[in-house]
């Protein structure tokens, strides 16, 4: 005869599906971080046997890819509701139209802080990301890019496109905390004679806005002074192509 918990465990490998797995990682991560999502802590949430999840994830990296994939799901959904659609954008709303989409994808990402530094680790094929990004040509296009700029733009973007900058210092290291510590501080105090221009310079930057943070230095007014150097840089050369 069963006892309670066997059967309360049972009930639960049941109704257990890969969907309900990835959205209990989503929501693992988003409350202690992605460091805190191991097989055994997820198995833990669902409340079952870690073994049960081998069932709907063949590994950790199958896991990692599925969560990423559920983010860029959901960025996704968030961008299908902005109007116009890229084919019906007026060429000469381009720019507008794909720093909306951009800066929507950012705000995504907003709630999921962790999901930067692990969509950068994917090195599989994701066709969530690919049909992100085919929309985000098609604006260009419209725009009157040739493929050529096009090709070159996306490179420049890089990983802006999906809504967040990759990071030139990063004391915090892979989903940990973005604030500096005291000893990173210390660190470059006793640097400030082989590199004084980086100790006066970060002497001078604030981040003050931790809820539009998602890295030791990327904020949103960084994010959006980087995109917009690079929109309006794009916009002159298109119209440079077209002369």
């Amino acid at each position: 005869m069963s006892t309670p918990q066997t059967s309360t465990s049972q009930t639960a490998r049941s109704t257990l599906t890969r969907a309900r797995v990835l959205a209990s990682a989503v929501a693992l991560a988003d409350r202690e971080g992605v460091g805190a999502l191991t097989m055994r802590s997820l198995a833990r949430e669902l409340g079952i046997e870690a073994m049960s999840l081998y069932h709907h994830v063949a590994s950790k990296e199958d896991l990692l890819d599925g969560v990423t994939d559920l983010v860029v799901q959901e960025i996704q959904a968030a961008v299908a509701g902005i109007e116009p659609a890229p084919e019906d954008t007026p060429p000469s709303d381009w720019k507008h139209a794909l720093r909306r989409r951009i800066l929507t994808a950012r705000s995504v990402l907003l709630r999921h802080p962790w999901a930067p530094a692990v969509l950068e680790t994917r090195t599989g094929f994701s066709p969530h990301v690919v049909r992100y990004h085919d929309a985000l040509v098609a604006l260009l296009r419209r725009g009157g890019l040739s493929y050529d700029l096009v090709h070159h733009a996306m490179h420049a973007l890089g990983s802006r496109a999906l809504g967040f900058s990759q990071e030139l210092f990063d004391p915090s290291g892979p989903g940990g905390d973005p604030a500096p510590t005291a000893d990173d501080e210390a660190l470059l105090a006793r640097m400030a004679d082989e590199a004084p221009h980086i100790v006066a310079m970060l002497a001078e930057v604030a981040h003050e806005d931790p809820e539009s943070t998602l890295g030791w230095c990327d904020d949103q007014t960084e994010f959006e002074f980087g995109l917009d150097l690079i929109l309006d840089g794009l916009e002159r050369l298109a119209q440079r192509e077209a002369r």
